[in-house]
């Protein structure tokens, strides 16, 4: 789904106030996400989102209810609009400042201290979504590369299935990074609740201190982020397992947006190069 395509849907959608062609893009990934007036509309990139579009709008509500700063939905059920999951949120104001690594370990204290929610929250499948970003990849990646990462997958989920925890399991962010913090007028907000899962709470750690080895982080950020949430993850035995799990995951992500986007085929072969070399000084980048 490119941006055309997007602004295609959002107008088919027709949510009140929020003009097509007014809208400003924020984000193009497995979603599209606009701004447009008090609104924040997202277009999922096709309909096997759905599901976990109307689970993100429960994990607001269920959010909010328990005063967790996060955002807000609009509405309370997504919109199917030509095969695209469409979700309507209110929007926060402009940023203060950008997120730091003390503010994410600030939420992620609050979400990590809440009781199971009233509703069934799936487990954090790190590597459910490889499969069909390979697909969405098709012919624009090597098949070598494609099945190399399918065998990662396969044995770190039976790696990680078989981990014995630090922390006690429960609610988690799964998408533990500053990108996905707000600083508002009354403090950070969380944002992104997509990946919401109940699982091992060091899966929202080892986000960080992947950061940190693979993305440039650094060490003295990371250091905040320890220090204010109380515990460093790489103490922990299995914290190599679901790092491996992440980075399997973060290269076939970027493999979907290989066909269209030449900066993600050259960071896809980076990212496999370095996994298949068991180099993990390998700078990964955005693109």
């Amino acid at each position: 789904m490119d941006e055309a395509r997007a602004r295609e849907v959002l107008a088919a959608a027709r949510v009140p106030t929020v003009a097509a062609g007014d809208a400003r893009l924020l984000a193009l990934g497995e979603n599209a996400v606009f701004a447009a007036g008090d609104l924040v509309v997202k277009v999922g990139r096709d309909a096997e989102l759905l599901e976990r579009a109307r689970r993100e709008l429960a994990i607001a509500g269920w959010l909010a209810g328990a005063g967790v700063p996060a955002v807000r939905a609009a509405e309370p059920e997504p919109r199917l609009v030509d095969g695209h999951p469409v979700t309507v949120w209110h929007r926060l104001p402009d940023a203060e400042r950008p997120a730091g690594p003390g503010d994410l370990a600030e939420l992620l204290r609050i979400v990590h201290a809440l009781p199971a929610a009233p509703f069934a929250l799936p487990p954090r499948e790190l590597l459910g979504g490889v499969e069909r970003w390979l697909r969405l990849a098709g012919t624009a990646i090597d098949p070598e590369d494609a099945a190399y990462l399918r065998e990662r997958r396969d044995g770190f989920a039976a790696a990680a299935a078989a981990l014995t925890p630090r922390l006690a399991p429960g609610p988690i962010h799964g998408d533990a990074l500053p990108r996905n913090v707000h600083i508002g007028p009354h403090g950070p907000v969380l944002v992104d609740l997509e990946t919401f899962s109940a699982d091992l709470r060091e899966h929202d750690l080892v986000v960080m201190a992947l950061s940190r080895d693979r993305y440039g982080l650094p060490a003295e950020a990371y250091d905040t982020f320890t220090e204010t949430y109380g515990w460093d993850v790489r103490e922990w035995e299995g914290c190599s397992v679901l790092r491996g799990a992440r980075e399997t995951a973060s290269c076939a992500w970027v493999a979907q947006h290989a066909p269209s986007n030449p900066k993600a085929l050259a960071e896809f072969r980076r990212r496999v190069a370095s996994l298949r070399d068991g180099d993990e000084s390998v700078r990964w980048y955005p693109f």
